[in-house]
């Protein structure tokens, strides 16, 4: 295949019939179609913010009416959490308000940016303060806490916003928080610093009232680094560093990914994009989403549901004549990745000093640790640090000859740049503990899973990390479908669930492009059965591959019986 032609992706999306209505704006006009859209038209969302300040706030959750709590308020980055004690089996029987507590998760909109150390201390005080002593690392590389009242939320924006971060837009129909390589700038084997380019775009439009109806989320990546580092193929938009023979250094565009319960790895346009063109393409391909995008139905509305409708030509001809007035040039596809996307262990800056990334257990941190984290970090001689999209933690800027004290300090917060293969690749979601939608535990399951494989497999050598992503419900948060086991939470009968995705993964060293795993038919796992399951087809993996054939690789060709 030519470099130029865009690459055609596998997909379980399917768009609606021909003839039915979609909701798109630039073909059927504005008229809301569902009560989501109705709520958006009445006025911006993002207005919530002056009620939380002079009402909510001081008249506590009960004036809060439903279309601000449950809908507008995600425009702030808040969500109500689960109420503790309701059943699993309720979750898809009770309606958000039975299912809701009076408490909130709060996400924090990082945009990938590397962090100094008056943020990550207000980050970490804000959590030691507000939040139960709770802050996650999410696979978006954002910040979330949970236990936040109403009646803080003031507070808690007013010190985020004395070292310039947000909540806005960090959820809802809205630019969500864009993913960006998390060595931008300093990596030594960098194609092109996108720091300028994302900072660029989310001045120019977070928070612009052009893109705050959108018809559902729109999830943006941008990286320059040879490692592919910010999972580009299931974001709506992404920008991936490559180098024109003409041009120079620039972005491959690539659009229409996301997974969910139907997963759609995205595709490339053959653009090539240049540093100064990209705040206005990406506003380009936002535009087409809001214009174009479909709002009757909710599972419906998102970019890679008008991508299997219209393609990748037809995408790129509107955008290039309805939306940009001009052409793009073409542009190389990026090359095969090169070094590990997770950044984790003591990596070489351009400037002769380390970053060193370490792996927090499926992203669970706390406000204490981060407040830790501040410390070891300034003690090393650096004044940064920058999440990962796989739930890491990275320390920028150390000294050589501190690496060894710094590692070894954040070993006693529980954090390591050396961790075993599952704790290194082990991702999981929110899960039953907090979040409305799940129906099974996740984070707790997942260390316990990864403490008792490390004890039943020390006795092995695996040639790489195996993935293991692990998710409450079908929606996919922590990326089943692209993980080596990727594990749905269900309700399976009477019981609790795990249907089993085997051999999926994104473009890295050990593959050359994106796919999908393959589900194993009728095998359902409980929770007391996962860490026995693991240890079987990894076990399995080990005795029946073939040369270096990865689990993966293995996984897609093996009989059934042999995953199971």
């Amino acid at each position: 295949m030519n470099q130029h032609t865009p690459t055609p992706a596998p997909s379980r999306v399917r768009p609606p019939r021909q003839g039915q209505s979609k909701g798109q704006w630039a073909v059927e006009g504005k008229t809301p179609l569902n009560h989501n859209e109705e709520f958006k038209a009445e006025h911006n969302p993002l207005e919530v913010r002056q009620r939380i300040i002079d009402v909510y706030s001081k008249q506590g959750i009960e004036s809060v009416p439903d279309d601000d709590l449950h809908g507008r308020f995600r425009w702030l980055g808040i969500y109500t959490q689960r109420k503790p004690g309701i059943d699993a089996r309720s979750t898809s029987k009770l309606d958000a308000g039975e299912l809701s507590d009076k408490y909130f998760m709060m996400r924090v909109r990082i945009d990938g940016q590397q962090l100094n150390l008056d943020q990550v201390r207000v980050l970490g005080g804000i959590g030691v303060d507000f939040a139960r002593d709770t802050a996650d690392v999410s696979d978006r590389q954002n910040v979330q806490y949970h236990w936040i009242a109403i009646e803080d939320v003031p507070e808690i924006w007013r010190r985020l916003e004395s070292v310039g971060l947000s909540t806005t837009e960090a959820c809802g129909d809205t630019p969500r928080g864009f993913l960006a390589s998390p060595v931008a700038g300093i990596a030594a084997d960098e194609i092109i610093d996108p720091t300028p380019t994302a900072k660029a775009i989310a001045e120019r439009w977070i928070g612009d009232p052009q893109f705050t109806n959108l018809p559902r989320k729109f999830k943006t990546a941008i990286t320059g680094h040879p490692s592919l580092d910010v999972v580009h193929e299931i974001n709506d938009i992404s920008f991936v560093g490559v180098e024109h023979p003409e041009l120079g250094a620039g972005y491959d565009l690539w659009v229409g990914g996301g997974l969910s319960a139907s997963p759609r790895l995205a595709e490339r346009l053959g653009v090539f994009v240049s540093p100064d063109d990209a705040v206005e393409v990406w506003a380009a391909v936002c535009g087409i989403f809001r214009d174009y995008g479909y709002r009757k139905l909710r599972t419906k509305a998102r970019l890679k549901f008008l991508l299997a409708e219209w393609g990748a030509e037809k995408f790129r001809q509107v955008l290039q004549d309805e939306y940009l007035h001009r052409e793009l040039p073409d542009g190389p596809a990026p090359a095969k990745a090169v070094g590990d996307a997770d950044h984790v262990g003591v990596g070489e800056q351009k400037d002769g000093r380390n970053y060193v990334g370490f792996a927090p257990t499926v992203g669970r941190l706390s406000g204490t640790i981060l407040n830790g984290v501040a410390d070891l970090a300034e003690a090393a001689g650096s004044g940064r640090i920058s999440f990962t999209p796989h739930q890491k933690l990275l320390v920028l800027d150390v000294d050589p000859d501190k690496v060894d004290d710094l590692v070894a300090g954040m070993e006693e917060l529980g954090l390591t740049a050396k961790p075993s293969p599952f704790r290194r690749a082990t991702m999981a979601c929110t899960g039953i503990e907090y979040c409305k939608l799940a129906f099974v535990e996740t984070k707790g399951l997942a260390a316990q899973t990864i403490g008792e494989l490390e004890q039943r497999l020390d006795d092995v050598e695996l040639p790489r990390p195996i993935s293991l992503n692990i998710n409450g419900c079908p929606n996919s948060c922590a990326r089943i479908q692209i993980a080596d086991i990727g594990l749905k939470g269900q309700l399976a009968g009477d019981e609790f669930a795990f249907q089993v995705h085997l051999g999926g993964g994104l473009a890295s060293q050990e593959r050359d492009e994106a796919g999908l795993g393959r589900t194993v038919r009728g095998l359902k796992i409980t929770a007391a059965e996962l860490p026995d399951y693991v240890e079987r087809v990894t076990r399995s993996y080990l005795s029946n591959h073939e040369g270096d054939e990865t689990f993966a690789e293995w996984a897609h060709r093996a009989e059934e019986d042999a995953l199971k």
